[in-house]
Formats: C-alpha cells, structure tokens, sequence
C-alpha cells in the first residue's frame, strides 16, 4: 500500500489547522466578565416564596453587594442542591449586607414552585426565557445552548464585578461567592 503524499505547504496547512483545532479544544471556559468589568444591569421577572415581581439589579445593588447565579434547570438534582445551600446560608449573606438572586431559562411558573420548594421561600429566582441576561452574562451552557451554565458572581455596589466561579459541580458555589463578599471592602459590603 502506498501512502499519499504531502508538499511541504499542505503538511504546513494540516498542521497549523490541528493545532489551532486542538487549542480551541483545550482552552479553558471563562466567564467574559471579569473582575472589576461593569455588570450589565436589567430587570427580570422573579419568584419569592411563589409569588412573582419585577427583580431590578440596579434597586438590588442600590443596598449593597449581590451574589447572582445562573443554574441551568429548576427541579434538576444539581440545581435543587445549589438553591437550597444558598437558602442555607442567605443569613450569612445577609449579615454581610448581600442579597441573592438566581437566573436561569425556566418559564416563571416553574421558577414559582421552585421558589418554594428548593429556595425555601429565602432569595428570589428570575426568569430569563429569552437568555439575553445570560448571555449578557456569558451564562451560556455551551454544549446545550438552551441552557444557562453554572455560573455565580459577587457583585459590588458600584456595580462591577467583584468575583465570579464556574463550575457544573454546585457544591463550592455557595462557600466561593460567601468569601468573596466577605472579602469586599467593608464599606461596600455593609451598605
């Protein structure tokens, strides 16, 4: 069997496209708001205790820091454990002078029950079926863009970004973004 044979250019070609490939491969996922970037602000229709209102992050910053995380499905294993650790440890947050909202694509029907249920009635939940706040975000699932990914971050009063954690795992979520406020100047954790 005879092997095909490659010029010089071409086996450059190849080579260069597997490599680019392999990096795009390799490349670690980040979040495109980084640290001390402007968090985009909006409003959403959110669930407290299964009752909906009308969530503003300016209002909510306008208190002190906010902790938002994106969770990928309501009622799901992962994202009922997450939202009940945050229920867990709100007064936590709340003692620091932070409050919590999650985001994810769930209609507000859904997020109304899980409010309840997984929230415990302790932080709202919004409704983004359109993903322009996740997107906004960079909160995209990429392997199924119908989702929002795990993505947390703290939010300073002055409305940049104080930290941010992504991982599919819920477990650190909750202990990452506590000690990020707890690392926030006092004056801008305590408002």
């Amino acid at each position: 069997m005879q092997l095909p044979t490659f010029s010089r250019a071409a086996f450059g070609t190849l080579t260069l496209t597997l490599t680019l490939a392999a990096a795009a491969l390799c490349a670690p996922a980040h979040a495109a708001l980084d640290i001390g970037d402007p968090a985009p602000r909006f409003t959403a229709t959110a669930a407290l205790g299964g009752k909906t209102f009308r969530y503003s992050l300016a209002d909510a910053l306008a208190k002190g820091p906010v902790v938002l995380y994106f969770f990928p499905a309501a009622d799901s294993n992962e994202c009922s454990i997450e939202a009940h650790a945050f229920a867990e440890a709100i007064d936590q947050f709340a003692a620091l002078g932070a409050t919590v909202i999650g985001v994810s694509a769930d209609d507000i029907d859904t997020l109304s029950k899980f409010s309840v249920k997984s929230c415990q009635s302790r932080f709202p939940v919004a409704s983004d079926e359109s993903k322009s706040v996740i997107q906004s975000f960079d909160a995209v699932m990429q392997t199924r863009p119908d989702f929002a990914n795990r993505l947390s971050y703290v939010i300073a009063p002055d409305g940049k970004v104080a930290s941010y954690y992504q991982n599919l795992n819920p477990d650190k979520h909750v202990e990452r973004m506590l000690n990020a406020v707890k690392a926030l100047p006092r004056a801008a954790a305590a408002r």
